[in-house]
């Protein structure tokens, strides 16, 4: 089994180096290697690598770009960045952070992450087209937003966690474990702010001619296409918040509505569908699906476990989670990661609302990556910018985040306690 991790990781390194020396969409080679590996070494058959596809994600970014895309051309975006702007009194430098609290309290009252994400980046994208702010710390902000509140006893991650935690003979705080993750999130969000809001954006050659294209809607009046969308918008989000269905599904439905009664101006919207992302993601999701299939994942997360003392062990628990979940769901590392830290927790001296509130923020802070539903929505719902060079900011970002904030939830969450 170490030569077929060997193999695999390998092919993702080399795939990463390719990808970003080479004008070539990373999710082809994915593709490729997902075939290649799987079949080659891994010994899975076709359908057992093809259950690895992300079709949830797929509708998910079809349905919310799509949607949004209509929305767009009709003007109703633009009426509600107007609105947003008129509600914190034109202080444009307030609009962040106006996202970060909303998504927070989404997440916190039991609103699952990407749901809330897919929500709001759409429209923080096109708050940062309009008002020139940095994409990237409008996106990334709306994340961190999400993660404050994920870990609150009322929202999904934090029930999933506690829930993990009360099978075993560990007690973890509730409050501890929210605020650990609000503070370092909030904490992040203020780094991100501070160094990068002043910097510009990677604009398209085209990005003043996408503008021209555009119908904006006037200030006040709004017609009743607008009306319209704005009431489809609002039963989207009653639809995926209170009744927990489907968002890309329901997103799609409101988007055809609109288009059929709209189809003059709406031929087009399907153009706003950012395919080179959903290539992107879909490929590098199908690749890491196929390891966790073959337990290559489990084994790297034991193989970690086995190292030195009960401190040094927890860091690269923290790191090995950050660096998997970066390509790999959330959720999923975190249910695999809590039982594998307890045994950990019940032989040594490490406190035990330390280390897992630790797991669980290294988990999720790294969900601004482009290969996780997050970061995959900031990617593919930015607007006027060089789509390749903004993939470049979102990845090292993400790679900073990778390489720092394990240390920083280790010697913040676990060092001082134990």
């Amino acid at each position: 089994m170490m030569s077929a991790e060997l193999i695999s990781i390998g092919a993702l390194l080399v795939m990463f180096v390719v990808g970003t020396i080479l004008p070539i969409n990373l999710g082809i080679l994915a593709f490729v290697a997902t075939f290649a590996v799987g079949t080659a070494s891994l010994g899975l058959t076709e359908d057992e690598i093809f259950e690895g596809f992300p079709v949830e994600l797929f509708v998910t970014i079809v349905g919310v770009t799509y949607l949004f895309s209509v929305a767009r051309r009709n003007g109703t975006i633009d009426w509600l960045v107007g609105a947003g702007v008129r509600l914190v009194r034109g202080k444009v430098a307030l609009i962040p952070w106006v996202l970060f609290l909303v998504a927070a309290t989404l997440t916190a009252f039991g609103t699952f992450t990407p749901a809330a994400v897919a929500l709001l980046v759409p429209i923080a994208m096109n708050f940062a087209y309009r008002y020139k702010i940095n994409p990237l710390v409008a996106g990334m902000m709306v994340i961190s937003g999400g993660h404050a509140g994920a870990f609150s006893p009322l929202a999904v991650s934090g029930a999933l966690v506690l829930g993990l935690v009360d099978d075993t003979e560990l007690h973890v705080s509730p409050v501890a474990l929210f605020s650990a993750s609000f503070a370092i999130n909030l904490l992040l969000s203020v780094i991100t702010y501070v160094l990068l809001a002043k910097r510009p954006a990677p604009l398209a050659e085209n990005a003043h001619e996408e503008a021209n294209d555009e119908e904006h809607a006037e200030a006040g009046r709004l017609d009743w296409r607008q009306w319209l969308t704005l009431a489809c918008l609002l039963a989207l989000v009653i639809g995926a918040l209170g009744f927990h269905l489907e968002i890309g599904f329901l997103a799609l439905l409101a988007g055809a509505l609109l288009a059929l009664l709209d189809m003059k101006r709406q031929e087009k919207a399907v153009d706003g569908i950012s395919w080179s992302t959903l290539l992107l993601v879909a490929g590098m999701m199908t690749y890491i699906a196929m390891l966790e299939k073959a337990g290559i994942i489990k084994d790297i997360s034991e193989h970690a476990a086995d190292l030195g003392s009960p401190l040094g062990v927890a860091l690269v628990l923290c790191f090995t989670v950050a660096i998997t979940s970066a390509f790999a769901s959330s959720t999923a590392i975190l249910t695999a990661i809590i039982p594998l830290a307890v045994p950990l927790l019940l032989s040594s001296h490490l406190n035990a609302a330390g280390l897992i509130a630790a797991l669980a923020v290294s988990t999720t802070i790294v969900d601004t990556s482009p290969f996780s539903t997050n970061g995959a929505l900031v990617l593919g719902n930015a607007r006027g910018v060089d789509t390749r060079r903004f993939y470049r900011q979102v990845i090292s970002y993400t790679g900073g985040i990778v390489a720092v904030g394990p240390l920083v939830a280790w010697g913040t969450l676990v060092l001082p306690w134990s």
